[in-house]
Formats: C-alpha cells, sequence, structure tokens
C-alpha cells in the first residue's frame, strides 16, 4: 500500500503540524504492518513545517523562500514520523526524490531497487519531492502525482489518498446538489463532474490533481482511495471500507511492465510528434507501431532514442522512445509539402514494443 497525507490533513489551524494526527496515522501503519501489509507512506507538510519557525504566516509565492521552507521543515516532519512511529516498534527511512530521479531511466531503476531494499528489511520509506532543491521548470509537481509514481515504483496494489474531504463530490462539497461519488469503475463515471475545487493554503494540490493520479494508477494496475483523513481509522482498522466513506477508483488496466510506467508518467520527453486521425487510431485501437506516413509534424529537438509525447488531433495518446532525429523527421515532413520524393525511411517512428499509451485524465 501506498498511503499519502496532504498538507491540510497534517496541519493545525495555525499552520503547525498536527501531531496528534501524526500518531494517529503512525498506529495505522503499525497495525497494516502488523498485518502482514508492505506501506510507503507520501508525507506532504515539508513546507508548511517550516512556516511557523520561520516566522511565515502563509505559504510563500518565491521559490526561494518555498526552498527555504522545506529545508527547515523537511527535518522536522520526518523527526515527528520517526518519533511517531517508532513508539509502535516501525523502523522509518526518508527517501526524497527529484524529478531527474525519476525522468532519466537509470536512476528509475536505482530508485526501484531502493524501495525493494527498504520494504524487505521491515522499513517504512517516508517519501517527499526533495523541495529544497527542486525548481519550477523541472519538478515533481504535487504530491499526489508523486504518490502515483511512487505506487508505480513498487508496484503497489492500492493507493490511498488522504485528504481534508470525504472523497470524490460531483461538485465542490457545499455546492448546490452537490453528492458524493462512493465508485468510480471507469473514466466514463467521471464524465460530467466538476472536480475543480482548489487545494488549501499550506499544499499545492486540489480533487483534480487526486482524480489524475488515481486515473494514471488505476490505468496501471492500482486499485486508488480517495478519503478524509477523519476516517482512517474506519477503513485502515482491518475492518474493511464502510459503504458511506471514501471514493474507490477500480483498476482499469492491467500491471505494465516498469520500463512502459518509466516511458509513460516518469520520462521528461524532450519533443512532440503530431500525429493524423489514421494514426491515432492504429496506435490506440489497433495497438500498432506509430508509422512515417502518420506523422504530420515534430516540435522540439532531439536525437534518435530520445522519449517523446505522440499528440493525436485531441489530446496526447501515449509517449515514446522514437527511432528518428527531429531532423530527419523535420526532412520528410518538408519534402512530403513541398511534393518532392521523401528519404527512403522504412523503419517505425516508434515501435509498438517502445510506446506507452496515457490514459485520458480530468480536464481531459
Amino acid at each position: 500500500m501506498v498511503l499519502k497525507v496532504g498538507s491540510s490533513s497534517l496541519t493545525r489551524a495555525d499552520g503547525g503540524l498536527d501531531l496528534n494526527r501524526i500518531d494517529i496515522i503512525a498506529g495505522l501503519i503499525a497495525r497494516l504492518r502488523g498485518r502482514g501489509h508492505d506501506v510507503v507512506l507520501v508525507s506532504s507538510g515539508a513546507v508548511a513545517a517550516g512556516l511557523v519557525p520561520l516566522g511565515l504566516e502563509r505559504r510563500p509565492g518565491e521559490l526561494r523562500l518555498l526552498q527555504a521552507a522545506a529545508s527547515v521543515g523537511q527535518g522536522n516532519l520526518v523527526a515527528r514520523w520517526q518519533t511517531a512511529m517508532s513508539a509502535y516498534g516501525v523502523v522509518t527511512a526518508q527517501v526524497l526524490l527529484t524529478a531527474q530521479d525519476v525522468a532519466v531511466r537509470s536512476h528509475y531503476r536505482t530508485v526501484r531497487a531502493t524501495f525493494d531494499a527498504l520494504l524487505s528489511l521491515g522499513a517504512v520509506p517516508v517519501v517527499n519531492e526533495n523541495d529544497a532543491v527542486a525548481t519550477t521548470e523541472f519538478s515533481l509537481g504535487d504530491n499526489d502525482h508523486l504518490a502515483a509514481l511512487v505506487a508505480h515504483l513498487v508496484s503497489a496494489d492500492v493507493l490511498v489518498l488522504l485528504t481534508d474531504v470525504d472523497g470524490l463530490w460531483t461538485a465542490p462539497p457545499g455546492s448546490p446538489g452537490a453528492v458524493p461519488v462512493r465508485y468510480v469503475g471507469s473514466a466514463a463515471d467521471l464524465v460530467g463532474l466538476n472536480v475543480s475545487g482548489r487545494g488549501s493554503t499550506v499544499g499545492t494540490g486540489g480533487m483534480v490533481t487526486k482524480v489524475q493520479a488515481a486515473t494514471i494508477s488505476c490505468a496501471s494496475g492500482t486499485a486508488v482511495l480517495i478519503a478524509g483523513a477523519d476516517d482512517a481509522p474506519l477503513f485502515l482498522g482491518g475492518q474493511g471500507i464502510p459503504a458511506d466513506v471514501g471514493t474507490w477508483f477500480a483498476p482499469t488496466g492491467p500491471r505494465r511492465p516498469s520500463r512502459r510506467l518509466w516511458m509513460a508518467h516518469a520520462s521528461q520527453p524532450e519533443g512532440r510528434l503530431l500525429i493524423d486521425d489514421g494514426a491515432a487510431r492504429a496506435i490506440t485501437s489497433g495497438k500498432k507501431s506509430l508509422l512515417l506516413p502518420g506523422v504530420t509534424g515534430v516540435d522540439g529537438e532531439f536525437e534518435s532514442g530520445a522519449v517523446v509525447e505522440v499528440v493525436g488531433p485531441e489530446r496526447t495518446l501515449a509517449r515514446g522512445i522514437c527511432r528518428y532525429t527531429s531532423a530527419e523527421l523535420a526532412e520528410v515532413l518538408c519534402a512530403r509539402a513541398q511534393g518532392v520524393p521523401a528519404p527512403d525511411h522504412v523503419a517505425p517512428v516508434v515501435h509498438r514494443d517502445d510506446l506507452a499509451e496515457l490514459p485520458r485524465t480530468a480536464g481531459e
């Protein structure tokens, strides 16, 4: 199980850490471990934990101040988790990730091996992005996305996203006619839902990021539960999930090899390939390789072997490893536009074995 706790669920009204909440969750993790479950904790709250010591009243918007708050708060946050879990005999391990750790394939494999080792030794990894050195341009983004990536890394059976709202609603809670959604079996169940509510003043996410993380995880064979942190004892205590608590997202796809998971959700694309309707149908419905006649445009500069996004007429469909350079593709497209013979290329642009389809997520 990967358990993600948001900043709003770990902080008090004054912005400080809610030690009682940390102790409750630590006890639940200990009970899960006692029942034979491996648990990875993705904990937000580093920036929030640094606000009070630095005399900041709210989450700053300036990057250098965010990094300063994270630098102060991360140590405090992990120390609190370590103290709370050690009271139950649980060993914790801090794992700070950067975008480089998951975007570069060799780093991704190393991180995966680290998680495997920690879990095999009975430790509970406490994971966060290394916000102190993350940049706006190269960041893992919100911790909901990070939790989905971690769920891929450890091949989790279930991802639990704890928040300050009781699961997914048809519209922001309190809106006229808003009702809770208790079960999502496919992307069709999300059509028409309003998940545009913003996150708290101490966090970066909102319901839309949680639904996106759930969609990504479910497409890769991991079930997801979005639920209120206040209700955690009800469904993590071993008695099952009450019917009126949280939102359960059923897996919609098979487990995929780690290489395709990396390509789809952790790699850093170096360019984009624009394709026509026929090619879009071929790689999605037909499960075929992307061939040169279906490519209508190329963005970016990249070498052969680079990861690129494959963009159809309506949305981004996949990521894959391109077998051509951007210059070679541009040469073919230029010749095609001028009506002259194009260079003779017969290999697939992206072979099916090097193609990872992307699920349709909220907002698309």
